[in-house]
């Protein structure tokens, strides 16, 4: 589809490209990840549908509760809350979710659950910035389950070492999942279950890494064009010499349990 596209052309459409919300349709031709073979939005329905009060942390444009709350059909829960921190997204998670009765709260990433204890009997998250485990332990009622997707160490590092080169081992051992275990166990709750897969990545353009770096902002931070233009445009070339830039996310699912008493 764009093979024969200029490298001017191909970088224009990646920055123009709008990048609320965490629907990345966008990429259909241009870019694919595989996804775990635990199926995160259809299994956080099926806890959706036994439980009474849930929270979404971080929910991004809400794409994946709503998804997962029409998975739970009619057994979904009473009251449904979610957070977000970006306010592009609020706005974007509100319109979306409003109409399924969610109310979503404007809430730094880094900032204490603006809720009360033992509010909830489900807690998700799909991607959080870093669970924050005391927090999630104080807003779980006793009995309550976290369960949650979780970016893991060293995710897309062969397109963010492209750009900033070989990065240190505390950079990439930062998500380890045995770390966060060790955090839950701290704040009092039991890891139920944990797994972990690394999953191939496929970028078939440059419009497609612009438009990922740009929506991704932490791959590498402050990235523009304008700043990066040399290394962008060696990558075009390579990638119509020897095909798509390959690269590895990893993922890791927690299934966490706040003890009865």
């Amino acid at each position: 589809m764009t093979a024969n596209r200029s490298f001017a052309d191909l970088v224009a459409e990646g920055a123009a490209a709008p990048t609320d919300g965490w629907d990345f349709s966008w990429f259909e031709g241009r870019a694919t990840e595989a996804r775990p073979s635990w199926g995160y939005a259809r299994s956080a329905g099926e806890r959706l549908a036994g439980a009474r009060a849930a929270l979404d942390v971080q929910t991004g444009g809400g794409e994946v509760l709503d998804f997962a709350l029409g998975t739970a059909g009619p057994d979904r829960p009473d009251a449904v809350a979610a957070t977000e921190g970006w306010p592009p997204n609020v706005a974007r998670a509100t319109a979306l979710l409003r109409p399924r009765g969610v109310v979503v709260v404007a809430a730094a990433d880094d900032a204490p659950l603006p809720f009360a204890d033992a509010a909830f009997d489900l807690v998700l998250s799909r991607h959080p910035v870093r669970p924050y485990w005391d927090e999630i332990a104080r807003v779980l009622r006793p009995g309550g389950t976290y369960f949650a997707q979780h970016v893991g160490p060293a995710s897309v590092f062969e397109l963010v070492e492209y750009f900033l080169g070989p990065q240190p081992e505390e950079v990439r051992s930062a998500r380890d999942p045995e770390r966060e275990r060790a955090g839950a166990e701290a704040a009092g709750l039991v890891v139920a279950g944990l797994r972990a897969e690394r999953l191939r990545m496929e970028f078939h353009d440059v419009a497609a890494v612009v438009h990922f770096l740009r929506k991704v902002v932490w791959m590498v931070p402050g990235f523009t064009v304008e700043a990066y233009e040399p290394r962008l445009r060696a990558l075009h070339e390579r990638i119509g010499k020897q095909g798509p830039f390959v690269a590895h996310s990893t993922r890791h699912l927690f299934d966490v349990r706040k003890p009865d008493s």
